[in-house]
């Protein structure tokens, strides 16, 4: 795919996904910055597995063919994922929320997708990343959105931490290291290598985040149960 094809696509891509952000803004006007913005990083999500998953070309090894050119197909896919990392970057500026480590992920991101669209190599690794990287990302935002709309503390609440934890850890701590392991054994830019190492090291850093969370809710979960199970039976006697 040629360059100005490329730039036009991530161009209309940061249009659409500002246009899509105001229009979920207008038509919820008494929901948070926060809560319109996951909106539109859940339908990205969704549509970055998607394309990710049509653009392998091999499913009995997913990165393959490794250090190879970029289909045109994995070109867009990359370039989709692009334009909304550059919106969404720009959305972590005005975020009240501001996240020194999710800002330093989309940049780490942002410069290996451009360096492999300028190489117009690494195709099959980078998207096997999008994918891993994704993969998750629906039920990070759907735990959120839970909290906002009132099931905050719920069992539907926490069903949706204790998936993303799950899907995360596979996705980041199983494929991940793989993948990362591949991309520098075989010969691409040091650059996409050191994209690779970078994203890893975040995934991680939030791995150990997450794990925290989790430990800390199932231990808040039981300890409420266990309260509770004391003063019903306070009552009966």
């Amino acid at each position: 795919m040629e360059g100005h094809g490329l730039t036009s696509l991530v161009v209309l891509g940061v249009i659409s996904w500002t246009t899509a952000f105001l229009f979920i803004r207008k038509m919820c006007p008494k929901r948070s910055f926060g809560f319109c913005n996951r909106l539109v990083s859940t339908i990205h999500a969704t549509i970055a597995i998607t394309v990710a998953s049509l653009s392998v070309e091999d499913w009995r090894c997913p990165v393959c063919p490794l250090a190879a050119q970029s289909s045109p197909q994995q070109m867009k896919a990359l370039a989709v994922s692009l334009s909304y990392l550059i919106y969404d970057l720009i959305c972590c500026l005005f975020d009240k929320q501001f996240s020194l480590d999710n800002f330093f992920h989309h940049l780490v991101s942002i410069i290996g997708i451009v360096a492999g669209l300028a190489y117009q190599r690494c195709g099959s690794e980078m998207v096997a990343a999008l994918w891993i990287t994704e993969v998750s990302s629906p039920f990070l935002h759907l735990r959120e959105i839970l909290k906002e709309l009132g099931y905050k503390d719920t069992d539907l609440n926490l069903a949706a931490d204790i998936s993303f934890a799950a899907i995360f850890s596979v996705a980041r701590m199983g494929g991940g290291p793989y993948l990362t392991y591949v991309t520098l054994s075989a010969h691409n830019p040091f650059i996409i290598k050191g994209m690779a190492v970078g994203l890893q090291l975040v995934s991680t850093f939030w791995f150990y985040k997450i794990a925290r969370m989790v430990m800390y809710k199932l231990t808040k979960r039981t300890t409420s149960a266990t309260k509770e199970a004391d003063i019903n039976h306070k009552r009966e006697n």
